[in-house]
């Protein structure tokens, strides 16, 4: 706590210092350029294509940060506060958000990607690690979503969309921009999105293991994959107990499934221990939550990545 007041006196005292911008200067720049700031990397990656050539789009979060985790700087919550229009997730992985929007008023719109799509509620499936406090959903408990909505390319492509839409409405000069560049992204998303689709299609067998957090519930739902892991989707668990290791050890050995996979950014010491007691190989699937500093310098897009986790499943699954 004392560290969210010392940045947040920290911020008051950065907004009123001397030589700040006159309030014409600052409507006569943001006339210019419209100026999105996006916290996870999806969003990014959706409003990026959008724009072209005429906003600013910028990654609040740094390459391979983890979002649960994540401690936002005073530069930040300034970020948040000047710009046109703030894209966040809107979940419990960001909660973090909440806090900067009730104590900073932003000056420009915001868009929840949770928001843009129909959600799904969180689920604990056979052998999973429950999260803290989620243990009993009691008659008129309310459930928590998930929040991982873009892991769907059918979201994506929704988002993508819903995205260009309200940068259209904020900058009517270049409305036309931003509409055509969402939905030419948009489309390019429905046709590896179809990919997918013929890909499971041909698989008699759709089980899939995770030896990790598997935040990919609405990838699964999409394309009818039946899944075991070892945590849920926003779990800050590492360490699975010997019941769960031992089950989804047991599951891959008795079906015969050929890959235990893990997520980005993991040390996928679970997955390739419940592998190799089991007989299996590991393979690496990419959420897109966050990408690394050679990723984003390499020009990684979410239709880049997820071609990748084609890739990768066509070889691996």
């Amino acid at each position: 706590m004392k560290k969210w007041i010392c940045m947040l006196l920290g911020i008051c005292l950065l907004l009123s210092g001397c030589g700040a911008s006159s309030p014409e200067e600052t409507n006569e720049e943001q006339t210019e350029t419209l100026k999105v700031v996006a916290t996870v990397f999806p969003a990014y990656d959706f409003a990026r294509a959008a724009a072209g050539d005429k906003a600013e789009v910028s990654l609040l979060l740094p390459p391979g940060a983890e979002s649960h985790s994540y401690e936002p700087t005073p530069a930040d919550i300034l970020a948040v506060q000047e710009c046109d229009l703030f894209l966040y997730l809107g979940g419990e992985s960001d909660a973090w958000v909440e806090t900067i929007l009730s104590a900073v008023e932003p000056k420009g719109q915001t868009l929840r990607m949770i928001d843009c799509v129909e959600l799904l509620e969180e689920e604990t499936v056979e052998g999973m690690e429950e999260l803290p406090g989620h243990e009993d959903h009691g008659e008129g408990e309310v459930r928590e979503m998930d929040e991982h909505v873009w892991t769907s390319p059918k979201n994506a492509a929704a988002i993508t969309r819903a995205i260009g839409a309200k940068m259209a409405e904020l900058d009517a000069d270049n409305a036309q921009v931003y509409t055509e560049g969402a939905e030419t992204y948009a489309q390019q998303i429905e046709v590896l999105d179809q990919e997918f689709a013929d890909f499971f299609a041909g698989c008699e067998d759709k089980t899939i293991v995770f030896g990790d957090r598997f935040p990919l519930r609405y990838f699964a739902e999409e394309f009818g994959l039946t899944y075991y892991a070892a945590f849920p989707g926003c779990s800050t668990q590492t360490e699975p107990s010997a019941a769960t290791v031992a089950f989804l050890t047991d599951k891959v050995r008795e079906e015969q499934i050929p890959t235990v996979w893990y997520i980005e950014f993991s040390n996928h010491l679970v997955a390739d221990s419940i592998a190799e007691a089991a007989g299996a190989q590991t393979a690496m699937f990419h959420t897109c939550h966050n990408v690394s500093a050679q990723d984003l310098e390499s020009g990684a897009t979410y239709c880049s990545l997820m071609e990748r986790n084609l890739e990768t499943l066509r070889e691996y699954f």
